[in-house]
């Protein structure tokens, strides 16, 4: 792996809390068996891509969540129409559904996930920007390819911080994808992504982070009681405000300013 890919120092030792009082193991598989059945109904759908009406969308992706166990709380506006860089902190793979419920998007993804099993494919179908993340010279075409994309007034989602964080911690943005709307000329809406036990503090039970596998988080999270998963829609920022990717990146990121707990120390 190259050294300038992005990274996060947390793990699922150090960082993945371990519910005290789970559920029982029949439901954690009957919500396993509830999220195939709905993401295997998304794959046999998605030949009709643009055909199928986003509110559709939106409610299938709130029902992926909902079947693990996970509520899901949304704050603040409806993002608008037209084309728009969606971006978001990331912590899990929960984060996906959860963007799309904003507002259904192509999605900026790793070329690695193109080989996962079942999620690759629904990706790919469904319209999904891979990126090369070890080869830096190919950085410059996939910005192009998010500007075309912005341009012809698709909405673009993507995880800045460029790798995933527990939740007591985060990333900064990385500003290459903020490139592609100032080239397109096109807002930026930023949506804050938090885990809490229902009526009680922040959860790192829904964090995938460092060698974690997909299937050991799955369970993790299947087996979670009273996670919540909160969805804060923030100002948009409109195209034009900020001339440089650098200052659009920082006003962009969740918690930068009046956010205490988005800091691990807050936290702790």
């Amino acid at each position: 792996m190259s050294v300038w890919l992005p990274s996060a120092p947390c793990t699922p030792g150090a960082c993945v809390e371990t519910a005290r009082a789970a559920t029982a193991v029949p439901r954690a598989v009957l919500r396993l068996t509830a999220v195939a059945v709905l993401v295997l109904a998304g794959i046999v759908l998605s030949p009709l891509g643009g055909r199928i009406p986003a509110e559709w969308v939106r409610r299938w992706c709130r029902a992926i969540v909902r079947a693990m166990g996970v509520r899901v709380r949304f704050t603040g506006p409806a993002a608008p129409a037209g084309g728009l860089l969606l971006v978001a902190n990331h912590v899990s793979w929960l984060d996906i559904p959860l963007l799309t419920a904003v507002r259904p998007a192509r999605m900026l993804a790793k070329t690695e996930i193109r080989q996962w099993p079942v999620a690759g494919p629904l990706a790919a179908r469904g319209g999904a920007l891979f990126i090369e993340r070890d080869r830096i010279r190919a950085l410059p075409e996939t910005v192009a390819r998010i500007a075309e994309a912005l341009r012809a007034g698709a909405a673009v989602a993507a995880f800045p911080e460029g790798s995933t964080w527990c939740g007591r911690a985060h990333g900064r943005f990385r500003r290459a994808v903020f490139q592609a709307a100032l080239d397109a000329g096109v807002p930026v809406q930023p949506v804050g992504l938090r885990y809490r036990q229902d009526g009680g503090g922040p959860s790192t039970a829904a964090a995938f982070v460092g060698e974690d596998t997909l299937l050991a988080s799955l369970w993790r999270v299947a087996r979670a009681r009273g996670l919540v998963a909160e969805v804060e829609i923030l100002p948009l920022i409109p195209a034009g405000r900020h001339t440089s990717r650098k200052s659009l990146a920082r006003a962009s990121q969740p918690g930068r300013v009046g956010e205490p707990d988005w800091t691990h120390a807050a936290l702790v």
